[in-house]
Parts: structure tokens; C-alpha cells; sequence
């Protein structure tokens, strides 16, 4: 009950991430890739991440989620395009909140306000991915009406093969 009430008082805000929040970022990432069970897939540095959103041509932005002033979750996402729609959308590289934040109220107002960016930048989508494994986030998207894309499968290219790519 305690917890309930906790949750019900804390006031959740979403604000863009800045230069200093860097090193808060990096250990978000680092926690869903825990909780994701691929912490040991985890190269990037808090270098590379703070030269990703906060270089001189960023191509990846941040938002972060506070409860009562306490940074509690991010969402990390960058702009694509649909060829089909003619325009472009948000695809969501990551969404975390921290387990003890869980409940309040910040995943749904991250995903608000690139809902909200979305309509107000004329996108045409926002979409990410999910493990197939994590039900408790398949039922939080699908309780806000994300549909699921099966008929697409995801393809990737990473070291040797994309470097043999490349080298043609």
C-alpha cells in the first residue's frame, strides 16, 4: 500500500538529455543491457555515448524521465525514413527505467513525448524492437496500442561479415 502511494504522489517529467547527463545515460544503458541479460555485449564507452548525442553532428538523441527531480529512466532514439509513407519517423533505439521507478508512470511519459514530438514534427511512425522473451514489456506496449510487425524480420550486418561487405 505504502509503495502504491508513493507511486501515485511521485510527478514525472520528461526532459531532453544534456552534455552533463552523460555518464547517466551510460549507466542506463548499461542497466537494460543487464536487465536484457547482454550486459557482456556491451562495447560502447561513456565516450562513445557522449560524442553520439552530444558531438558536433549528433545523430541520436536523449530523453530523460525524472521522478521528483531523480533522473529514473531514458529514452534513447534517433530519426528514420519511410520510403513507403514518404516521411520520417522515430525509431526507439532504447527505453529504461529503473526497476525501483518502475510503475510511476515513466516509461508511458517517455514514449508520450516522442508520441507527442512525432505529431508535432508531421513523422509518420514511431517503432522499436522488443526481446521476445520480455512480457512485461510486450504487455505494456500492446496496453497503449503498439502493434506487433511480424511479417518483418530483422537482418543485421556487424564486424567480419559487414567489413567483408564493404571490401566487396
Amino acid at each position: 500500500m505504502g509503495q502504491e502511494k508513493t507511486a501515485a504522489a511521485a510527478k514525472v517529467q520528461v526532459r531532453p538529455a544534456n552534455p552533463a547527463d552523460a555518464s547517466l545515460i551510460y549507466g542506463f544503458i548499461r542497466g537494460l543491457a543487464e536487465y536484457e541479460k547482454l550486459l557482456h555485449e556491451v562495447e560502447a564507452t561513456q565516450a562513445d555515448v557522449e560524442a553520439a548525442l552530444f558531438g558536433e553532428t549528433p545523430r541520436a538523441f536523449c530523453d530523460i524521465a525524472e521522478a521528483d527531480g531523480t533522473p529514473v529512466g531514458f529514452a534513447l532514439w534517433f530519426y528514420n525514413y519511410s520510403t513507403f509513407r514518404g516521411r520520417h519517423g522515430i525509431y526507439l533505439e532504447d527505453l529504461f527505467v529503473v526497476p525501483q521507478a518502475r510503475g510511476l508512470g515513466a516509461g508511458k511519459a517517455l514514449l508520450r513525448r516522442l508520441a507527442q514530438r512525432c505529431q508535432d514534427e508531421g513523422l509518420a511512425r514511431l517503432e522499436w524492437s522488443v526481446l521476445d522473451w520480455n512480457a512485461p514489456s510486450i504487455a505494456f506496449y500492446d496496453s497503449l496500442g503498439a502493434s506487433a510487425q511480424t511479417e518483418w524480420i530483422v537482418r543485421r550486418l556487424t564486424d567480419g561479415p559487414l567489413k567483408a561487405l564493404a571490401e566487396g
